[in-house]
């Protein structure tokens, strides 16, 4: 397999470009930007292209740049997985609702079947809501989901915190839900009953939320479950709100250990 480096000299010698015609092409990056750390000295090139050296971030920006590279692919031969942002995200647990990174079409992660806990994994189940094109396989729903189902870009990806009870149990904390941002249109009915209801994914001036809406003038009221306890929440739709999309599938875990919680 080749090297980083090598991959680069031969990008570069594609374009027939000489270390000196990148290095004054990194000068004109660098006083675009007004920063010198886009510079690419003589030097600094011969090292990435023949000793290995990894390229600041700000070098990297700079040969993507002078060779026409895409920066993920880019990022890739340097062993950094893009595609595998958004299953990579789930190692480390959020107490608060908010959206995973978008991804392109163009190499999807591995779905997993399991997500690792804190301690031990923790089985799914998967869930689509209803008239939703996604199909409903845990093995594959990830997958799925980053493809986009065919879409000219991929659906988006949130997860509910930890600390989000809003819309246990139909989403208990910790779920990550589907998300398909060209659905922005809230329904005022059609739904006979509260797992019929569509369930909205949110951005506020304070966070992300994950919730039933409802528009009643210039306001949105965003819903949460009954048996949550929360009263639900009124903002100026569209300047304190933002609809990312609705949700049409969910992936939840299931509970190992049920615990009972307290509230003040």
């Amino acid at each position: 397999m080749k090297s980083a480096g090598s991959l680069l000299k031969e990008a570069r010698l594609r374009l027939n470009l000489r270390y000196r015609d990148v290095e004054m092409a990194s000068h004109e990056i660098a006083k675009r930007h007004g920063n010198d750390e886009f510079i690419i000295a003589l030097s600094r090139l011969a090292d990435i292209e023949n000793k290995g050296t990894p390229p600041s971030i700000f070098r990297l920006y700079s040969l993507c740049a002078i060779y026409r590279l895409e920066l993920p692919a880019l990022l890739g031969w340097y062993g950094i997985p893009t595609a595998c942002l958004p299953e990579d995200s789930l190692v480390c647990r959020q107490p608060a609702t908010h959206l995973l990174p978008a991804q392109s079409k163009q190499k999807p992660p591995t779905a997993p079947a399991r997500v690792t806990g804190t301690e031990r994994e923790i089985s799914l189940r998967t869930m689509v809501r209803p008239n939703s094109a996604a199909k409903p396989s845990a093995s594959n729903w990830l997958a799925q989901s980053v493809m986009g189902n065919a879409r000219k870009r991929p659906l988006r990806l949130g997860m509910i915190g930890d600390r989000d009870d809003s819309m246990s149990p139909i989403l208990p904390p910790g779920s990550m839900v589907m998300i398909d941002d060209t659905r922005k249109r809230i329904a005022r009915s059609g739904w006979q009953s509260e797992l019929d209801r569509p369930i909205y994914f949110l951005e506020t001036r304070e966070g992300y939320l994950c919730r039933w809406c409802m528009l009643e003038g210039d306001d949105l009221i965003a819903i949460p479950h009954p048996s949550s306890n929360q009263p639900p929440k009124r903002f100026r739709y569209p300047s304190e709100i933002e609809l990312v999309g609705e949700v049409i599938g969910v992936t939840m875990q299931r509970p190992l250990v049920r615990q009972s919680r307290t509230r003040s």
